[in-house]
C-alpha cells in the first residue's frame, strides 16, 4: 500500500513489468514473432538452392545450424516479456546465454573454416587433415560447453528470482527478475562478447583472402555490429529502470541477432535469388568477372 497526498488512508500500489498488453511490450513482441521467421525463410532458401556454388561454399550444414540458433535467438527474447514468473526468472537469461553462444560459436567456427579451407590448398599443407566438419562441430561443442558451465554454477550458486522492488518509484511496485549473482550475469555477457571478439579478429584477419572465399568479410561486419549493439547496450542497461530495463535488453536480442541475419545472408539470398547469374563456380572463381 501507498499513503495517499493527505496521508489520512492507504492506496493500493501499482504493479510494473513488462506486459504483453503494453503498447511496448506488444510491439517488442509482434517483432520478435516476425522476425524469428526470417531465419527460417532463408534456410528455406538455402535447402531448395543447397546443390548451387554459393550455397556449396559457404559451408551448408553450419549454415543451416547457425539459422536454426539464430530463430532460437530471436524466439528467446520472448522469455522476457510478461510477468516474471520463478520459472521465468531461472530460465530467460541461461537461455539467452546458450542459444547466442551457440550462434556465435558457428560463426566462430564459419570463420576457422574459411582460414583453414584457404590455407589447406597450399602444396604440402598439413591442414588437409582439419577441412572436414569434425573442427567446426568440436569448435562448437567446446565454446558452448563452456558457456554451459557458467550458467550451470550461476543456478547452482545464485540462481536468479522473482522480485517485487517498492524502492526505486515510489508508489509503484516493479516486478522484476533479481539476476541472483551479478558476477555470473556479467561473465555469461561477458563471454559472448569474447567470442564475438574472437570471430571479429579472425575473420578480420581473413578478409583478404580470395573472393571464393570472401565470406570472411561478411562475418567481419556482422561481429562488429553484434559488440557494438551490446557495449551500447551496457549503459542503457545500467541506467534505465523498471519494464525500461527489460525493454532494453530485449531490444539488444533482436538487434544483434538481425546484424548476424543482415550480414551474412541476406547478401548470399540476394544473389541466389536475383542474380541467378553470379551464383556459380567460374564466378566464385573470379573467371566470371575475367570474362566481361
Amino acid at each position: 500500500m501507498w499513503p495517499n497526498l493527505q496521508q489520512d488512508r492507504c492506496l493500493p500500489r501499482t504493479t510494473e513489468f513488462l506486459s504483453f498488453e503494453e503498447p511496448l511490450g506488444y510491439s517488442l513482441a509482434v517483432a520478435a514473432f516476425f522476425s524469428s521467421l526470417s531465419p527460417l525463410i532463408v534456410l528455406g532458401v538455402f535447402i531448395h538452392y543447397k546443390n548451387t556454388a554459393i550455397v556449396r561454399a559457404n559451408n551448408y550444414s553450419l549454415s543451416c545450424l547457425l539459422l536454426l540458433s539464430l530463430f532460437l535467438c530471436f524466439l528467446c527474447s520472448l522469455g522476457f516479456i510478461g510477468y516474471p514468473q520463478t520459472e521465468k526468472c531461472l530460465l530467460r537469461q541461461v537461455a539467452f546465454g546458450m542459444v547466442f553462444a551457440l550462434c556465435i560459436s558457428c560463426v566462430l567456427a564459419k570463420t576457422i573454416t574459411v582460414v583453414i579451407a584457404f590455407n589447406a590448398t597450399r602444396p604440402g599443407s598439413r591442414l588437409r587433415n582439419w577441412t572436414g566438419v569434425r573442427v567446426s562441430y568440436c569448435v562448437i561443442v567446446f565454446c558452448v560447453f563452456i558457456q554451459l558451465w557458467i550458467c550451470i554454477l550461476w543456478l547452482l550458486f545464485s540462481p536468479p528470482f522473482h522480485e517485487l522492488d517498492s524502492d526505486t518509484k515510489p508508489g509503484v511496485i516493479i516486478v522484476n527478475c533479481n539476476e541472483g549473482s551479478p558476477t555470473a550475469f556479467w561473465c555469461m555477457l561477458g563471454y559472448l562478447g569474447l567470442l564475438a571478439t574472437i570471430s571479429f579478429i579472425v575473420a578480420f584477419l581473413a578478409r583478404r583472402l580470395p573472393d571464393s572465399f570472401n565470406e570472411a568479410k561478411y562475418i567481419t561486419f556482422s561481429m562488429l555490429a553484434f559488440l557494438s549493439v551490446w557495449v551500447s547496450f551496457i549503459p542503457s542497461f545500467l541506467s534505465a529502470r523498471g519494464m525500461y530495463t527489460v525493454a532494453m535488453e530485449v531490444f539488444a536480442i533482436l538487434s544483434s541477432s538481425w546484424a548476424v541475419v543482415g550480414c551474412i545472408f541476406v547478401p548470399k539470398c540476394f544473389i541466389i535469388l536475383f542474380r541467378p547469374n553470379m551464383n556459380s563456380r567460374d564466378h566464385l572463381m573470379g573467371k566470371g568477372r575475367n570474362l566481361k
